[in-house]
């Protein structure tokens, strides 16, 4: 009885076992499982849920398979009389393998599959796939039927009708009965939840007792009927602002819905412009109006409109040779308006003006309306732009003649000037003392201070020779140390000078009748017009307008030689500057400027200024500037990495322009002219090679008067201050702070 009873007990609790050989089909299915969930390669209708139901199915299968086994153990075991034996334990699988903790995922989200996150499914209209699983693989959409798969659908499958599609992954899901039962009572208005009753019994919050006596009995006061002060401020305040238009009403809500359907993107412009047909219906222009007719078209005109016979004769010619008439018809009189004839040109004139609707303007062209003040730039003011030189502290007076040339030291104390008066004066630049005066024996045309400031030197050019002074001024170690190298001749014994160069120019030491303090005399064939100094103080160059093809020397001082750099005379030379840094010379004659390497003997640029006479020439101190004053008015201001043509023309004078500098340190430059007028401005040049260079005039300086037609001849900037020196044909020196 025992054995049976846990028989009994034994099927009433069958355990789901599978042996060795089961274990093995059981494997095998698995891994067939495996095969159809891995192809992802296969680009068929299957997706993740087909994978599921087959999952599913073949977990119900097993389990079917099991309980049968079991039962027919069972059953076996109740046939079996006797005593039961305990059979030895086979080795047993689990039907349901062991999920790996990581494979499920505890977060909240709708579908966990599809790893796309929280963004528009449309976004994925345009692919193949909607999506990607855990793995990275891409989930197909599934493929869409047409419209006959649609209709064979809905008449043949029975779940059509609670059908709907998965927007994360674009598969069908059948509703459940419950859920089906809820959208339907949802889509009749109807409480989605079944049984629950809207009227049921609520519990009140107060007593619905009628109380005889109020709890407060106050009668309303006389201020709740009246409409509050504050409040009626604050209203015609805003009433105020409206009218005065600083308040603005809110704007209407945007009511456009976006179409669903293609959106088309305009390639070819720009999204905030509109459409050239959209614009004439946006904004139309109305046809052009028919004149009004006037007095004389009436039936019944007054008399001074009506022609006379004179002025019928004369319209009828008009007509017949096709003139311009005063009007298109001849006015009329008639007793009554029944008495009107029908218009003869009636159907003329509505053709005419179906002619103008036709033909009228289709565009509206904006005309522009420009100011001058408009045209002109918008440039910073002079205040801003500070310092620069606008008041003559010092006026230097000892010349009787006009002074043509000045100079200043390097290091800014002393002031030479050259003056036709046959004297070169040098003054102190503090003070405006005349320290010295050498009387040359013939008209100064130019005086340069020797740059190197180990050396105490001018050269003065008279005529045709250069003398080289040492003034005796400063620094005595200086003066000394200048005395005893210049006074030597250097050795020069294997050097034979060319023939053009020996029988143009011949260095020899002072003379007798030498100014004092000559050390070296340089004499020329022609007469010589400037003279000026390499950067570094041992070459020199010295200009003869009248030289032809020798009217440029460049002259060696350490070693007494001398050189002509060109063969062929480019026109007359008017003067010639060293770039301040590279190893070029600038040679300017009367209508170019022409840039020379010294290293490769090559013409590297040529300057095309076009203007008839160049008078001077200035170079910006990083040299990629270069400054022309013409004697026809105007100040060129070149930019050499720009164009071989004038970046500015300046036209601030009235007369010809005589001389143009600039500042060595500030970024000013300044010309002048016979007109007595010195122009100060402001130009800056910037390291940065996309701006152009900003040039300001800021101040206008007189102070000179004219002497046979001539104005200020020179000007000369301090080195270190913004100082501007300027001598005139009045024979005066001023220097301006």
């Amino acid at each position: 009885m025992a054995s049976k009873r846990k028989a009994t007990d034994e099927t009433k609790t069958p355990e789901v076992k599978i042996t060795e050989s089961e274990e093995d089909e059981a494997l095998g299915k698995e891994l067939d499982l495996d095969k159809s969930g891995s192809d992802d390669s296969d680009d068929s209708d299957s997706s993740v849920y087909s994978e599921l139901e087959d999952d599913e199915e073949s977990d119900e299968d097993e389990s079917d398979e099991g309980s049968t086994d079991s039962e027919v153990e069972s059953d076996d075991a109740d046939d079996e009389p006797g005593p039961s034996v305990k059979k030895p334990k086979e080795k047993t699988k689990s039907l349901k393998p062991k999920e790996d903790e990581y494979n499920y995922d505890s977060s909240d989200e709708e579908d966990i599959r599809n790893t796309i996150g929280n963004i528009p499914v449309n976004w994925y209209d345009e692919y193949g796939h909607i999506g990607y699983d855990l793995d990275g693989a891409k989930i197909r959409k599934p493929k869409r039927g047409d419209e006959l798969d649609n209709f064979l659908n809905r008449m043949e499958n029975p779940e059509h009708g609670v059908t709907v599609e998965d927007t994360s992954t674009g598969q069908k899901v059948v509703l459940s009965e419950a859920d089906a039962d809820i959208v339907a009572r949802a889509a009749s208005n109807r409480v989605p939840e079944q049984g629950y009753d809207m009227y049921g019994e609520w519990s009140e919050w107060f007593s619905s007792d009628v109380r005889e006596t109020p709890l407060r009995d106050i009668p309303e006061t006389k201020k709740s009927f009246l409409p509050s002060h504050c409040e009626k401020q604050k209203v015609g305040k805003m009433v105020h602002a409206i009218k005065m238009g600083w308040m603005k009403p809110r704007p209407a809500a945007d009511t456009k819905t976006d179409e669903s359907g293609p959106k088309y993107h305009m390639l070819w412009q720009t999204d905030d412009q509109v459409d050239s047909t959209m614009r004439r219906v946006h904004d139309p222009i109305p046809a052009p109006k028919m004149y009004l007719p006037g007095n004389e078209e009436s039936y019944n005109p007054p008399p001074e409109y009506l022609f006379t016979d004179k002025e019928k004769m004369s319209w009828e010619r008009a007509t017949r040779e096709g003139d311009k008439r005063k009007l298109p018809f001849i006015p009329q009189k008639y007793s009554s308006l029944r008495k009107v004839p029908a218009w003869s040109t009636f159907i003329r004139e509505r053709f005419e003006r179906c002619l103008d609707l036709y033909l009228a303007p289709r565009q509206r062209k904006m005309r522009l309306t420009i100011t001058p003040e408009d045209l002109v730039p918008q440039l910073p003011r002079p205040q801003d732009l500070q310092p620069f030189p606008t008041v003559c502290s010092i006026t230097m007076k000892g010349h009787n003649n006009m002074v043509r040339s000045l100079s200043v030291e390097p290091k800014g104390q002393y002031l030479a000037s050259g003056s036709d008066d046959g004297s070169m004066k040098v003054w102190e630049m503090a003070t405006g003392r005349c320290l010295k005066t050498w009387d040359m024996g013939g008209v100064v045309k130019s005086v340069a201070w020797c740059p190197n400031s180990a050396l105490s030197l001018i050269a003065v050019a008279v005529d045709t020779v250069v003398f080289l002074i040492n003034t005796g001024l400063g620094d005595k170690l200086v003066n000394t140390r200048t005395d005893e190298l210049l006074s030597d001749e250097p050795d020069n014994s294997g050097y034979v000078p060319p023939a053009r160069v020996s029988q143009a120019v011949k260095w020899t030491g002072p003379e007798e009748k030498s100014p004092p303090g000559t050390l070296v005399m340089v004499t020329h064939f022609k007469a010589i017009k400037q003279v000026t100094w390499h950067a570094k103080g041992d070459y020199f160059a010295t200009v003869l307008p009248e030289g032809e093809n020798r009217s440029v020397f460049i002259h060696q001082l350490s070693k007494w030689r001398s050189q002509v750099p060109f063969s062929k005379a480019k026109g007359q030379v008017q003067c010639v500057l060293f770039h301040p840094v590279r190893p070029s010379l600038f040679v300017a004659t009367q209508r170019h400027v022409r840039i020379y390497d010294l290293v490769k003997q090559e013409l590297t640029k040529k300057l095309m200024s076009g203007a008839k006479w160049i008078s001077s020439i200035a170079i910006h101190p990083a040299g990629d500037n270069i400054l022309t004053g013409t004697f026809d008015k105007k100040v060129q201001w070149y930019d050499l990495d720009l164009s071989s043509m004038p970046y500015q023309v300046l036209r601030y004078h009235t007369n010809a322009v005589r001389d143009v500098q600039f500042h060595k340190r500030y970024p000013l430059f300044a010309s002048c002219g016979d007109d007595n007028n010195i122009t100060v401005s402001h130009g800056m040049v910037y390291n940065d090679l996309l701006q152009n260079p900003l040039i300001v005039p800021v101040k206008r300086l007189y102070g000179h008067t004219k002497y046979d037609d001539f104005g200020v001849m020179t000007i000369m900037w301090h080195p270190t201050q913004p100082w501007l020196i300027s001598a005139g044909a009045d024979g005066h020196i001023k220097l301006w702070t």
